[in-house]
């Protein structure tokens, strides 16, 4: 047998073994944890200090929470996994670390490189009975006030404050609580909000014993500009009114893809 030959049939056995040991590594489930990291740009946030806005208003953050739901992993090859609804709603809270690390289970290997979820809570979920709407759902819970029993609703985003710029006769401090799901027998404010974060060339390798960790940065400074710019002293308070939309526009832009760990 000539060498040549010996060779190319040696190499063929070896991709051959290579291709097997891909196919079998991408059976079975694994396990991915995403991070919300808010930030203040390349800060991070804390809570209490003070910071200045596109609007050149100093603030400081004194609370800021927010629901993510109705999570979707999708692949290289674009193939889409959602996340079983019932197990797709998590609150953030900026004063509860643990919170910030949301785990999903059971998710089919493979390499994935984008992340989609919605920013707030579905309509559907939204009117369910009570019994479908448990854990970081449940209004009886509390869950610092995310839920508005005079509206029916879920708060999707709460950030409250004090600003130099918020007026004085409410002691300079600034409430934005945006929810709003579309109405339920009438047609009402709707701020619903979906995001696609994109990896890039970077995916995260979820295999059988291996649990990637997707890491997100939130920054709240979009909020104030991203594409709107937003002043305090103009609008101290936004809840329940129409410019809570331009609000929620802006802080779909505050979740940017950072890095990821397999």
């Amino acid at each position: 047998m000539k060498p040549t030959f010996f060779l190319l049939i040696s190499l063929i056995a070896v991709l051959t073994i290579s291709c097997d040991d891909d196919d079998s590594s991408l059976q079975g489930t694994g396990t991915v944890t995403i991070e919300f990291d808010n930030r203040i740009g390349e800060e991070q946030l804390e809570l209490n200090t003070e910071y200045t806005n596109a609007s050149g208003e100093a603030f400081s953050i004194s609370k800021l929470n927010y629901y993510i739901s109705n999570v979707i992993l999708i692949t290289t090859g674009g193939q889409e996994f959602v996340v079983p609804q019932d197990s797709s709603y998590f609150l953030i809270l900026e004063e509860e670390e643990a919170s910030q690390h949301i785990t999903l289970k059971n998710i089919p290997a493979g390499d994935y490189n984008q992340v989609s979820f919605t920013i707030g809570v579905d309509s559907l979920r939204s009117t369910m009975d009570i019994t479908k709407r448990q854990g970081a759902l449940d209004p009886a819970q509390g869950h610092d006030g995310m839920y508005w029993t005079w509206n029916s609703g879920y708060i999707f985003f709460k950030m409250e404050g004090t600003s130099s710029a918020a007026p004085a006769e409410q002691e300079h401090k600034f409430y934005y609580h945006i929810g709003g799901y579309g109405g339920y027998e009438t047609v009402s404010l709707n701020n619903i909000r979906e995001t696609t974060i994109d990896m890039g060339s970077a995916v995260a390798q979820v295999r059988s014993g291996k649990a990637p960790q997707i890491h997100i940065h939130v920054d709240v400074l979009e909020l104030f500009q991203n594409p709107t710019l937003i002043s305090i002293a103009q609008n101290p308070t936004v809840m329940f009114s129409d410019y809570s939309r331009t609000v929620s526009a802006n802080y779909v832009n505050m979740f940017k893809y950072n890095h990821v760990h397999n």
